[in-house]
């Protein structure tokens, strides 16, 4: 796991590194260099949110002997608004962002429904998000279509289970009710996803992988 904790964090010093410095250097003529394009940056290539991935990476190393597949995970920011993108698919052996998606937090976490994450439970009924490093589950068929059970691996999560957490589609989690309405709607604590989504999360973050949610 130090490995590609170092291949990740080197990747990442990489990208930047390039974008600072707009290419590799050439030894054409002056009048034959074409001009490099700028690198479009992941959305972790900011000042706050590296630390948040070396965290991810850490809950692999803690959780491992739960977590069958490390090669991918998915990471929540519930310190971002709901309208952001917040939930990314991160390759950790190739150290990119696969892909970013509106995700949902529990009505107990916002009651006041600011579209900001407030606090965060793990009591039965609280209705609200729980943090900390999730176990894949299986995926079942339910009230919100196809859907995949979570396991919450630690204390703060640990009645993911017994409350129902899990990753399901929603009509209240859309690009345009974020635009229109400057937040998404609100979940019970599951992950819910736009319906246009939800298949390429369950399909990508399979079973036996880590989910964290970290705000």
């Amino acid at each position: 796991m130090i490995s590609q904790r170092r291949g990740f964090l080197g990747a990442m010093a990489a990208t930047m590194g390039s974008a600072l410095l707009g290419g590799p250097l050439s030894t054409a003529p002056a009048m034959a260099v074409t001009p490099v394009r700028e690198p479009e940056l992941s959305p972790f290539a900011r000042p706050a949110l590296p630390a948040l991935v070396q965290r991810a990476v850490a809950a692999l190393d803690a959780h491992g002997a739960h977590i069958r597949h490390r090669d991918l995970v998915g990471l929540v920011d519930f310190s971002r608004a709901s309208r952001e993108t917040r939930f990314h698919l991160i390759d950790i052996e190739g150290g990119k962002v696969l892909s970013s998606h509106l995700v949902s937090h529990g009505s107990g976490s916002d009651p006041a429904n600011s579209g900001w994450v407030q606090r965060f439970s793990n009591r039965v009924g609280s209705n609200a998000s729980s943090p900390g490093a999730f176990l894949t589950g299986v995926t079942y068929v339910g009230k919100h279509g196809r859907s995949r059970r979570l396991i919450g691996l630690e204390d703060a999560n640990s009645a993911a289970l017994e409350r129902g957490i899990v990753i399901h589609a929603a009509s209240y989690v859309s690009d345009a009710m974020a635009r229109t309405q400057g937040r998404i709607g609100r979940s019970q604590g599951c992950f819910a996803f736009s319906d246009s989504d939800i298949g390429n999360v369950l399909e990508r973050l399979g079973e036996g992988r880590l989910l964290y949610a970290v705000k």
